[in-house]
């Protein structure tokens, strides 16, 4: 199953206006169990950097922001945030220019990168990856160099799909993933631990999420929307009623699964510290 073509219908629906994009943003945010996770973790890192010295000039690395959702986030929380936003995709980068430009966000920079060789030394108090290291093959360079573009106090904070069914691999009988992009169906806890560990990161945390509930709401929110989507455009014009009958349960399952501890899931949060 491939994301782009849909991504690409959707861009050029939400990018006539800035209102129309900030809506859809607003949209991710509300459809995205991972989008809650993030937030839940930036909010979580802001309040302990506050209490640490210059605490309200910051630098972050939106290490792979394709539609440019969390960068909105990120810069919207304070103007002493410089958030620098990369991406391998030039017409993503073109576009989230043109559209950060329109609204005046002057703490946003865009530019075009491959995570493999791009290292900014001791740069970020904050990277941020978000369901980017399941397309890189060579994922342990671009571990060493989000270790190197950290500062000392700082943390990077991956988002990413875990071994146990993530990208819904286990519902194919063949083992392929829902989302043919991936190189890999998803991280073991352990691994991706050990291999940040081999990077040079000291300390490291994980926790699953797409639980029970997360993985009821995945499949309401954004799975079956995309299946009958790839079959045929036309849905496009029901999607908003499939929402508006499925959505009050996909919410109280992203909310119960934020708030639940789950010893397994089809998703990961992990932190890494130097």
């Amino acid at each position: 199953m491939q994301y782009d073509p849909i991504k690409k219908t959707l861009g050029r629906v939400f990018n006539k206006t800035p209102f129309l994009r900030i809506t859809f943003y607003k949209l991710l945010d509300l459809l995205l169990l991972r989008a809650w996770h993030v937030r839940n973790e930036i909010h979580t890192w802001a309040e302990k950097s506050h209490q640490s010295k210059n605490k309200n000039r910051r630098y972050i690395l939106d290490a792979g922001s394709g539609f440019g959702q969390y960068t909105y986030f990120l810069s919207s929380l304070s103007p002493f945030w410089f958030v620098d936003a990369v991406d391998v995709k030039d017409e993503q980068i073109a576009d989230c220019n043109i559209f950060f430009n329109r609204i005046g966000r002057e703490n946003v920079l865009f530019e075009k990168a491959d995570l493999t060789q791009f290292s900014k030394p001791d740069r970020f108090d904050l990277i941020l990856s978000v369901d980017v290291m399941e397309h890189i093959g060579d994922d342990e360079a671009v571990f060493r160099n989000f270790y190197d573009s950290l500062t000392q106090e700082g943390m990077l904070l991956i988002s990413t799909p875990s071994d146990q069914g993530g990208s819904d691999v286990h519902d194919h009988e063949e083992g392929e993933s829902f989302i043919d992009e991936h190189v890999r169906d998803g991280y073991n806890i352990d691994e991706i631990q050990v291999k940040l560990k081999r990077a040079g990161f000291t300390k490291t945390e994980g926790r699953y999420t797409y639980g029970t509930p997360g993985k009821i709401a995945w499949r309401l929110s954004m799975k079956y929307p995309i299946l009958m989507l790839n079959s045929t455009r036309l849905f496009f014009i029901l999607l908003p009623f499939w929402y508006l009958l499925t959505y009050p349960v996909a919410f109280f399952c992203n909310w119960l699964d934020t708030r639940m501890h789950h010893e397994t899931g089809t998703g990961l949060i992990v932190k890494a510290w130097k």
